[in-house]
């Protein structure tokens, strides 16, 4: 039974959904205007881990995930114009490279990936609708949402505004004074369509040219292609208010049914005990990450604290990472040759990701089974442990590559690369050694690799080589 934390009720809830056969979950995505950095690949990790439950527990087919892209903001139109660039040409060289790095994390593909740009039509009719219901007012070429409207006029009896974030009328004004215009009729109404000026990009509509706002964009997309009700919103604990509120506020009163079931959110990295972010500038970016450790290292390391627990970055921390997986790779490398038991479940992994996706507990049982595996001698607790660590690999997506891969590995930018050719060469001069009992110049060999980092280990089948950890 998989039980999730509730953002909107602050409890632990049993998931039932809506459909089994139509499981629907939306997990917001990238603003595409620069790389992601380490903090922007947890919620994409983090729910990829939900994405593989739920296919496990209700079958691929059954599952739909969404996780949006947002083509238009402001933030991209300003960088387009810092680097000269075309704002099309840059938001397709920088959704490239938001593909390129969540794939060496292992992320599967979402089941569809819409764009705010292909959205706009759908984006144009729920405003439409905001303002025949008088949820939304047309003001200098801007149409806002109107707050005091969903407040004295609740879509839903159970749902007024500010009950995800918890937040009064004083917070909910607090938090929108950065955003307060002239031509507002409250200070915590929002922005549904503005403007644009004939160097940026934006569509007719019946307010004139412009383009819409943040917000209005998710709810349209998660509409278009989960229903106007579905299973599961997720994303970043920042992005509860304003956004996620919004999105409630707008996509209810358009609507007039629920929006969301269960919002899940991820708590920060940090740095320091001081939350990772652009503007404080003390992020690491994916891709610089990527140039000195494995993908997989990156992955692990951010599933080893609970997703809802504030997670303290450092190079160490992926250095142990990286030495964790060598364990385990090592223990898939002893039991190459052993045909894995068939039927058995990953009892442990499952109930930890079961009980609010508890990857760290799921990652001792990764743990526990690759001792066995590395240790145990019974045949078929080896057998059984080979097809757990199999299951809860996959479960994690974690161990997608083969040991030989794996321990070859050598970072991208690395100024002395492993000749492989050369190693195989030494390899069969050193086996030659060995069989005219040369041990001295075998000894030698193997010194000279461990030099270059290069690990030679012995076995039944023959000399396999890793690089040193």
């Amino acid at each position: 039974m998989l039980r999730l934390h509730n953002t909107l009720t602050r409890q632990k809830e049993e998931f039932r959904p809506l459909d089994p056969k139509n499981v629907r979950m939306y997990v917001c995505g990238p603003t595409v205007y620069d790389r992601i950095h380490i903090g922007n690949a947890r919620p994409i990790v983090v729910f990829d881990v939900l994405f593989r439950l739920l296919r496990r527990q209700y079958g691929a087919a059954q599952v739909k995930y969404v996780r949006n892209i947002t083509d238009i903001d402001d933030k991209i139109n300003n960088r387009a114009k810092e680097r000269g660039v075309a704002i099309g040409a840059l938001t397709a060289e920088t959704t490239r490279w938001f593909h390129e790095d969540i794939a060496e994390l292992g992320c599967l593909p979402p089941s569809v990936e819409p764009t705010a740009t292909g959205t706009i039509a759908e984006i144009k009719a729920m405003i439409e609708t905001l303002v025949e219901k008088g949820y939304a007012y047309e003001a200098q070429g801007h149409v806002l949402f109107h707050v005091p409207a969903m407040m004295e006029r609740p879509p839903l009896p159970q749902h007024v505004y500010g009950l995800l974030s918890r937040k009064n009328r004083d917070d909910l004004i607090a938090g929108a004074r950065v955003d307060v215009a002239p031509y507002k009729k409250d200070p915590a109404d929002f922005v549904l369509w503005k403007p644009s000026t004939p160097d940026l990009p934006g569509w007719d509509s019946p307010w004139g040219r412009g383009r819409p706002g943040w917000h209005i964009e998710c709810s349209a997309m998660a509409r278009t292609h989960l229903g106007e009700t579905f299973d599961i919103h997720a994303g970043g604990l920042d992005l509860v208010f304003p956004h996620h509120e919004n999105e409630i506020a707008q996509s209810e009163c358009c609507n007039g049914r629920p929006f969301v079931r269960y919002w899940l959110h991820n708590g920060f990295i940090e740095r320091g005990g001081e939350k990772m972010a652009k503007s404080v500038g003390n992020i690491d970016k994916v891709r610089d990450l990527l140039d000195e450790f494995p993908g997989e290292a990156l992955r692990l390391l951010l599933l080893k604290t609970h997703y809802r627990s504030p997670l303290e970055f450092t190079k160490e921390g992926l250095r142990e990472a990286k030495a964790d997986l060598d364990y385990f790779y090592r223990a898939l490398a002893r039991v190459a040759n052993v045909e894995a038991e068939q039927g058995v479940e990953p009892a442990g992994a499952l109930e930890a990701l079961n009980d609010d996706l508890n990857t760290a507990v799921a990652l001792a049982s990764l743990h526990y089974n690759s001792g066995l595996a590395l240790k145990e001698d019974d045949p078929a607790k080896v057998r059984a442990a080979k097809a757990i660590i199999a299951a809860e690999g996959a479960l994690l997506g974690l161990l997608q590559s083969s040991p030989d891969a794996w321990f070859r590995w050598q970072p991208p930018k690395s100024p002395a690369a492993i000749d492989e050719k050369k190693i195989a060469e030494l390899i069969d001069l050193r086996l030659a050694a060995r069989n005219a009992k040369n041990f001295k110049e075998a000894d030698r060999i193997r010194t000279e690799l461990a030099q270059q980092g290069v690990i030679l280990e012995d076995g039944p089948t023959g000399t396999t080589w890793r690089r040193a950890s």
